[in-house]
């Protein structure tokens, strides 16, 4: 998981819509704009572009209007991850709040084989921590056997993009090319750490595990 600034101010049809018996959450820009937020990644698994979509309650509503219907309750998720979470996980690192600070509470990575699990880990003792920790163990491991083969999917395009992003740091810190190759490599690499990016956690856990690619790439990290 990786920070997301939520835009402001709210739209203002969620008001509008919390005051009618049967409103509509996902009204207006509501839609566009989370989608912006996210950069159409599911805030959770970090998988960009999914093809199942849920406008996902942060904190369950259960019934509160007021949760319901808070802007900064709702986020992007897919249906992989809202029906893990479900309302099974309340206290939760909110990635949308800077000072919570989830890339440095929270690591996950998976080694470059097949058939490998991810491995996620609690940089810190916070409960919240601990939750987060057990819910994207469980996305990115799974749970049920249904759940365990979505899991399977979803590392197998993990290792897709980690072996592309580790294609680039290898041509970059090779000897024997040009400077525009460089330059080249070298945007590649920016566009694998963008937030906007597959799975950006799991590769900026390689640079930051590393202290040559730290002092080379942490600058990139947007």
């Amino acid at each position: 998981m990786v920070y997301f600034e939520k835009s402001q101010p709210a739209p203002v049809c969620l008001e509008t819509e919390k005051a009618k018996a049967s409103g509509d959450y996902k009204c207006g820009v509501v839609l566009e704009t989370i989608k912006t937020d996210f950069k159409n990644k599911c805030y959770i698994c970090e998988f960009k572009e999914p093809t199942t979509i849920n406008v996902e309650h942060f904190r369950p509503h259960k019934g509160d209007m007021d949760l319901k219907f808070n802007w900064n309750n709702l986020f992007w998720s897919c249906g992989h991850c809202n029906n893990i979470k479900s309302d099974r996980y309340i206290n939760l690192i909110d990635c949308t709040n800077i000072a919570e600070d989830i890339e440095n509470r929270v690591k996950v990575y998976i080694k470059p084989f097949p058939k490998e699990k991810v491995i996620v880990e609690a940089l810190d003792t916070n409960p919240s921590t601990t939750t987060t920790v057990n819910l994207l163990n469980d996305v990115y491991n799974g749970t049920t056997k249904l759940k365990t083969i979505e899991s399977s999917n979803l590392r197998n395009n993990i290792l897709t993009e980690i072996k592309d992003f580790q294609k680039y740091l290898f041509q970059y810190f090779e000897d024997g090319f040009a400077e525009d190759d460089k330059a080249l490599f070298l945007a590649n690499i920016r566009r694998h750490l963008s937030k906007s990016s597959n799975f950006t956690s799991f590769k900026r856990s390689i640079i930051r595990g590393n202290e040559v690619m730290k002092d080379e790439f942490e600058q990139y990290f947007d």
